[in-house]
């Protein structure tokens, strides 16, 4: 047998050898000169392109080197699948094989994803219609379109890829998708813990196996990211306790066969409970040491807080950056007694080499002038580095309102240890509307709304504004311009005229009116970074129009003082704001005092109003925010309070859960015997708190949020008592954004103080801009 058949062995070896002598001749040539160069094989490509992919032209010496070089050249073009060189005396024919190219992309099955967006990103990696056919990418995108249903717990989703040929040497690409159903996470366990209960540990997670909000949240969608997250908060909330040397040591995750249900394990060792025993200093504090250690957060006694120790060696360092060393080093070194379960810590510094700012650069502003940020800022070029006035910089420019993002980044110059340059990035925000619309409320109901506002003219930071609202009780027309830098000194200037008229909102279906036009100026003085005192002055007319079902006490002020009232109203002002933002605030106070004193003209009266607010964070996410408002009215010359220049309560921006412009005083309905009507009070107080949260799956719109809140307030009459008996009080929850048509606010609120004739209005939103 074996003289009757070769071995495969001896089959092979023939094979190659046949083959390479055949080559042989092929590359193994002579260098000769070339006299001609032709090309077969191409069906789209130019032979120009071919052309000018080769290291040699007619004339040009031929050798095996540029041979290679010039089938290098063509392969790296991307648009054949095959490159041969055949010789033939001294003529060169150029062999091709033109890959196919992608005629259509199409996908079969897909629910989870937008197509135009899966396309787009074949796109970018160069699978679209028109280019050449590549496995490799077809594979890659496969593979990507299986991890992107992966990443979306979606792991049974099956990908399959159909090629299919078509005319002109083509093909059609179709992507059919079995989705299949979400996996689900049906379980969390954390194994080793004995300080804590498994149930408290879980309830820290942002993932779970469900809850009545799963269907929005996703919570029980298994997520890399988010389970990270988790651990990180698990290790924090250890960390925070005591428990210095706590660790996680693994991390399961376990899905069924059906890949339909998941399961979470984690395995932790908890450690023992530190307390610190001493905190003492080493290094460099500039002769400043008493005034370093009253920064410490860390006492001795206490448990170890890992937040603690953040808080203090951030305290030192910026406090070094207010000395000008951008770049000190601070280390918090423990040193652990495991006998006593005590930890001391050696804050050990290095101010390095005081600096300051070469340069400040600014990014992102497309629209905004430099010149608005840089008015700014309190941290000047040339100057030491201050890391306080930065930061008063950086909340000064986020309180324009321009931006929704404000940051500041320290660069060191190349070159120059005692310089850094700032680079403040900011994202702006959309300044100016063009106002066509309506906008609804429970109160104002359908209101047409018109208008041109730019809070940042031509870049310019100057406002202007135009609006014109016909509500079902408030219509308007109003024209302001406000210029934040009158005077190089930041002295503002703001200019209004304006026409209303009013119908309250309690009106028995009267057609009465209350016209008010006039104009009005005033300025703005800053006297420091926070605090600005206001001036003004302006002539004010107002009009009672009479109608059906006037109240008594319209009546009654119009007989004494006349349908018509012309006044000269002075306004003083004042106003601190140290908040950290005016668009979404989560730290700060802000506090506004303005009085109109109106001593010339048809009515005499003082008007004050003071509104008090303050932000407490409690996490990065979390804030509680107060808010006061007191009202104060009184006549003077011995003539009574214009009935007209009342204070109002109840609804949104008051006491929520009662209708809008109800609080108060009520008067008699001329021509309804028996029916009484709110026209306000010369008195009025109002008390908010809230519990301010992001709204879940809110992303990075941190002007979405939800909230729970306690309302108190209540407005009185001049004749009345202020009574805390009489107050009204409600809690609820409710939520806000800033849309892009205007600001949105919902709130569900339930009265827990009302008296006998309050009118309820649980829920009460508005949507649209407000005037």
């Amino acid at each position: 047998m074996k003289n009757k058949k070769p071995g495969l062995r001896g089959l092979t070896l023939s094979v190659l050898a046949s083959t390479l002598l055949a080559a042989l001749p092929a590359w193994a040539v002579e260098p000769f000169t070339v006299r001609d160069i032709r090309v077969e094989g191409l069906q789209r490509v130019e032979p120009g392109t071919v052309f000018a992919s080769l290291p040699f032209r007619i004339g040009d010496l031929y050798n095996d080197e540029k041979g290679s070089s010039a089938i290098r050249s063509l392969f790296g073009l991307g648009l054949f699948s095959d490159v041969r060189i055949q010789v033939s005396g001294e003529v060169l024919t150029v062999i091709v094989e033109e890959r196919a190219t992608v005629a259509d992309v199409s996908f079969s099955g897909v629910k989870e994803f937008d197509q135009d967006v899966l396309k787009k990103a074949l796109r970018d990696v160069g699978l679209t219609e028109g280019r050449p056919y590549d496995k490799a990418l077809a594979d890659r995108a496969e593979q990507e379109l299986k991890r992107q249903y992966i990443n979306r717990s979606m792991y049974a989703a099956q990908v399959v890829t159909t090629v299919t040929p078509t005319d002109r040497n083509r093909v059609n690409l179709n992507f059919s998708v079995t989705e299949g159903d979400v996996a689900k996470i049906t379980e969390i366990r954390i194994v080793g813990n004995r300080a804590f209960s498994e149930s408290t540990l879980r309830d820290l997670f942002d993932l779970n196996s469900g809850n009545w909000l799963s269907w929005y949240t996703k919570s029980d969608r298994y997520s890399r990211a988010k389970l990270n997250a988790d651990i990180e908060t698990l290790r924090s909330y250890y960390l925070t306790r005591g428990y210095l040397e706590f660790r996680v040591d693994s991390t399961q995750v376990s899905i069924s066969p059906d890949k339909q249900q998941m399961g979470i394990t984690l395995n932790i060792t908890e450690g023992d409970r530190y307390q610190v025993s001493s905190v003492s200093l080493e290094g460099e504090y500039l002769g400043r040491e008493n005034e370093f250690k009253s920064l410490i957060a860390m006492r001795a006694g206490e448990a170890y807080n890992v937040e603690d120790v953040t808080a203090t060696t951030k305290a030192f360092t910026d406090y070094f950056g207010a000395f000008g060393y951008a770049f000190a080093q601070v280390e918090a070194v423990p040193e652990i007694d495991r006998v006593n379960k005590r930890v001391a810590f050696v804050l050990r510094a290095q101010p390095a080499r005081r600096v300051y700012v070469r340069r400040i650069n600014i990014e992102g502003n497309n629209r905004t002038r430099d010149e608005v940020i840089r008015r700014e800022f309190r941290q000047l070029e040339s100057a030491w580095y201050d890391s306080d006035r930065i930061r008063l910089s950086r909340d000064r420019v986020d309180r324009l309102g321009f931006f929704t993002e404000v940051g500041i980044d320290t660069q060191p110059v190349a070159g120059s240890p005692d310089q850094v340059d700032l680079t403040v990035t900011v994202a702006e925000k959309p300044t100016g509307n063009i106002t066509l619309g309506a906008g609804y409320s429970q109160a104002e109901e359908l209101s047409i709304i018109a208008g041109i506002r730019q809070e940042n003219v031509f870049g310019s930071g100057n406002y202007l504004g135009f609006d014109i609202n016909t509500s079902k009780f408030n219509r308007q027309m109003v024209l302001s311009t406000t210029n934040p830098y009158f005077t190089p000194d930041g002295v503002s200037r703001s200019f209004d005229a304006y026409y209303r008229t009013t119908r309250p909102y309690d009106n028995q279906d009267g057609d009465y009116r209350l016209i008010t036009k006039g104009v009005s100026t005033r300025f703005g003085v800053p006297f420091t970074e926070a605090d600005t005192v206001y001036f003004g002055a302006g002539l004010e007319q107002t009009t009672i129009e009479e109608g059906n079902f006037l109240p008594q006490a319209y009546v009654d002020y119009s007989k004494t003082f006349g349908k018509t009232s012309n006044t000269l109203p002075l306004t003083v002002g004042w106003a601190r704001d140290t908040r950290d933002s005016s668009l979404v605030p989560t730290r700060g106070r802000l506090q506004r005092f303005n009085t109109e004193l109106a001593i010339a003209g048809d009515a005499r009266y003082l008007k004050a109003n003071y509104q008090f607010q303050q932000y407490v964070p409690l996490t990065k996410q979390y804030t509680l925010a107060f808010n006061t408002e007191l009202g104060y009215g009184k006549g003077l010359n011995g003539r009574e309070y214009p009935i007209f220049k009342n204070f109002f309560g109840g609804g949104l921006g008051s006491v929520r859960g009662f209708e809008q412009g109800t609080l108060g005083p009520r008067s008699p309905v001329n021509g309804l015997p028996g029916e009484f009507i709110n026209i306000g009070g010369n008195r009025s107080v109002a008390l908010n708190a809230e519990f301010i949260a992001p709204f879940p799956g809110a992303g990075n719109d941190r002007t979405l949020r939800m909230f729970a809140f306690a309302d108190v307030g209540n407005v009185y009459g001049p004749s009345e008592s202020l009574s805390f008996s009489q107050l009204r009080a409600s809690v609820g929850v409710g939520l806000s954004w800033v849309s892009p048509v205007g600001p949105l606010r919902f709130a569900i609120a339930n009265p827990i103080r009302k008296l006998d004739g309050d009118k309820i209005q649980r829920f009460q939103f508005q949507i649209g801009t407000s005037f």
